[in-house]
């Protein structure tokens, strides 16, 4: 609905991010998470089924701009930590887990996708 480019879900994924009874009624058909903050759609089938970003169970962490859903780190943290040269602890703390197959992105994460690419944008924004 916001016209940005949106990746594909697993569909554990959507079980664990929609709420119930929603989520015991979703269907096997494809389904793709929207990322922007703006927009009021969590996700979206081809066939047209919408599921909002309020029946989310990470609705509130999204609008907090979380960074990390699996060691609940936020965008605002990160980017302190990036002014006060401390940022690489943090990363590679992310990293170590995400190594040791101590993370859960397939399911923490609404996009089901690993926050390590987010970190390195906000790196790219936080330099300027």
């Amino acid at each position: 609905m916001c016209g940005i480019s949106c990746k594909d879900v697993e569909n554990k994924t959507l079980c664990h991010q929609v709420r119930f009874p929603e989520n015991y009624e979703l269907s096997s058909e494809k389904y793709y998470f929207c990322p922007s903050k703006e927009c009021t759609v969590g996700y979206f089938s081809s066939t047209g089924h919408i599921i909002p970003k309020q029946r989310l169970r990470t609705y509130q962490e999204i609008n907090d701009d979380k960074l990390c859903y699996c060691f609940d780190i936020n965008a605002d943290q990160y980017l302190s930590a990036l002014h006060a040269n401390n940022s690489d602890a943090v990363k590679s703390f992310v990293i170590q887990k995400t190594k040791s197959g101590d993370c859960a992105c397939d399911i923490k994460n609404p996009s089901g996708q690993c926050c390590l690419a987010k970190f390195k944008i906000l790196e790219r924004l936080g330099a300027r």
